[in-house]
């Protein structure tokens, strides 16, 4: 068990509550830590010689300990079937995986902890297309910060990024669009213009006005941006005609991107890195197009020990995006 002195230590009091919310969990179903560690060994390696292995115990010292965390949950986590090449999990072990996997991260962030005293620290949960195109100069700025922060990024869809603010697994997250939680507090931090990239042809400039009817859906690489995007999208070109392409992740974009009569609307950010991985053009839409919105998320009462590292954030972000 791990005791941590947290008297008048804001920083260690944040990671305690944590911890001890996991705890909570782990000794209500009389779960022990040797078995959460022999299990995650197991689903990771797919065997348990193999985690045998990478634990330098005995297999059956491994068996012993995933019986013994079984026989807390009151069922098998794992099933064991002679002659496979792999273990699988049980239902029960699918829903345990997740619980697991939060226990052995607050380990590491209580180990962390005991060995750098009250370090700053800061957890950024983040969209793909915001964390990758849009906080890097933030990101930089956090890293080379004095006195050092020390930093845990995450890649979340917005649900999964409120849901880790709701609880408090992360402390600041970006997001796309809003969710309505009496626990959270949403503000928008930038605002950016949709655009148009394709590839360059003879004749077609950067900055140019395309009118709507160049534009045929059937070329169209898409990527489903927000709600308000959908709809105006809709508008614009027929749905029952959609595009060969549909992408959920703007990095995939210049994979599919790959002739000249292919097109993709994409938030100014993207398409200016883009830009930089190819013979790209960007250029503007005849039509207006609802700006993509990016929304910082934060709980409602957030823990002491974040008054700081979340005021450093919001420094850095005014000088990247200007006033919030």
């Amino acid at each position: 068990m791990i005791i941590l002195d947290i008297k008048n230590n804001a920083v260690k009091r944040k990671y305690f509550v944590n911890y001890i919310n996991i705890f909570y969990i782990l000794r209500r179903y009389s779960m022990y830590f040797p078995g959460i560690e022999a299990f995650l060994a197991i689903v990771r390696t797919g065997s348990i010689s193999k985690a045998a292995e990478l634990l330098h115990l005995s297999q059956a010292t491994v068996s012993y300990r995933l019986k013994t965390l079984e026989q807390g949950m009151g069922g098998l986590l794992v099933e064991r079937r002679k002659g496979a090449a792999k273990i699988s999990l049980t239902p029960k072990g699918e829903n345990f995986f997740s619980i697991a996997e939060r226990w052995e991260a607050l380990w590491r962030e209580t180990q962390i902890l005991k060995a750098n005293g009250s370090q700053l620290s800061l957890a950024i949960s983040a969209a793909e297309s915001i964390s990758h195109f849009v906080l890097p100069p933030v990101y930089r700025m956090l890293n080379q910060h004095t006195p050092s922060i020390r930093l845990q990024i995450r890649t979340q869809h917005t649900q999964e990024a409120f849901d880790s603010i709701e609880r408090r697994e992360m402390d600041v997250a970006f997001v796309v669009r809003e969710i309505v939680s009496p626990s959270v507090t949403v503000q928008p931090f930038f605002t950016e213009e949709m655009v148009l990239l394709r590839l360059a042809a003879p004749g077609r400039l950067a900055g140019d006005t395309v009118e709507m009817e160049e534009l045929a859906a059937e070329h169209e690489v898409l990527v489903n941006w927000n709600r308000e995007f959908q709809f105006r999208h809709d508008q614009w070109w027929d749905p029952l005609c959609p595009s060969r392409v549909h992408l959920d992740s703007a990095g995939l974009i210049t994979t599919f991107l790959t002739n000249d009569r292919q097109w993709t609307i994409v938030p100014a950010s993207i398409g200016v890195h883009m830009m930089g991985m190819g013979e790209f053009v960007l250029q503007k839409l005849a039509v207006s197009v609802p700006p993509r919105v990016g929304y910082k998320v934060t709980h409602k009462f957030p823990n002491q020990a974040l008054q700081e590292p979340l005021q450093i954030l919001d420094h850095y972000l005014r000088d990247t995006f200007g006033v919030q």
